[in-house]
């Protein structure tokens, strides 16, 4: 059974912790502005000694990130605590792929991700030892058969996923994700190496998590609460995020199962 915290709040439950891994976007900030409970939440944290890491799906390394949030006001203690699956995929590309030629899925901003080795991209998809997916290009933002006609030929190749999520919001705007993009190349038959939530290498790397008692923060199941089920971390549904019309039609438990995921906490934001 999902317990609702909303009367309660978070520092009913904080105390039970000692690591949190808490999403941004959709917990900490909406893409435009910083949700202030939230950012109250986590000073509170700090205040009771306990570790927190900001784990977010954005494919971009962790300074550009910081940057971002520096930005939008989020002050320097906090940003500390920023590790991207970018940060992760980069780690990854130095150590392995870094001298072979890749063909770039995603908008030129992206670009900071393999600035080290730009040299090795290619524009042109047959030429590349393997492709790199960072999201969606512009012109075809909203178009998934495009890439399907793309990666045809090329279904040989693997596949490096910077950035599992489907679908994010931003604003009021939803828009398509890298993840997206890599669900039409793997259930075309090619291969793709995932870098973020769901998978446990995004957590174990960001921090020592080993023994323990941790909870995870998110408003995706498909990556914040399914990546907390697969590690035995114990989770928090954000309501108002990704799944809030699912969750406000059918109820949490419902839609919990439809996503094979179970979440012992529902907030609708984060709040202490």
């Amino acid at each position: 059974m999902t317990k609702n915290l909303d009367k309660d709040g978070f520092c009913s439950i904080v105390d039970n912790y000692q690591l949190f891994y808490i999403d941004l976007w959709g917990v900490i900030h909406n893409g435009i502005k910083l949700h202030k409970e939230a950012i109250n939440v986590l000073k509170e944290i700090k205040k009771k000694d306990k570790e927190y890491i900001l784990l977010t799906n954005a494919p971009r390394p962790n300074d550009v990130v910081k940057s971002f949030l520096e930005k939008m006001g989020m002050e320097k203690e906090i940003r500390d605590h920023v590790f991207t699956s970018g940060q992760a995929s980069l780690n990854y590309l130095k150590k392995n792929l870094s001298n072979k030629n890749f063909f770039h899925v995603g908008p030129p901003r992206d670009f900071d991700l393999f600035n080290d080795f730009v040299k090795m991209k290619s524009d042109n998809i047959d030429d590349g030892e393997y492709i790199l997916c960072t999201g969606l290009f512009e012109k075809f933002d909203k178009d998934l058969n495009y890439y399907k006609d793309l990666f045809e030929k090329n279904l040989d190749k693997e596949m490096v996923c910077t950035n599992p999520d489907l679908i994010v919001d931003r604003g009021d705007k939803r828009e398509l994700c890298a993840g997206s993009v890599a669900m039409v190349f793997e259930k075309m038959g090619g291969k793709v190496v995932y870098f973020g939530k769901p998978y446990p290498e995004v957590y174990n790397l960001s921090i020592d998590n080993k023994g323990k008692k941790t909870l995870s923060v998110g408003d995706n199941l498909n990556t914040d609460i399914k990546g907390a089920n697969l590690l035995n971390f114990d989770s928090l549904i954000i309501s108002n995020g990704i799944h809030k019309n699912e969750i406000k039609e059918k109820g949490i438990e419902a839609t919990a199962k439809s996503y094979e995921t179970i979440c012992n906490y529902i907030q609708s934001e984060l709040k202490w």
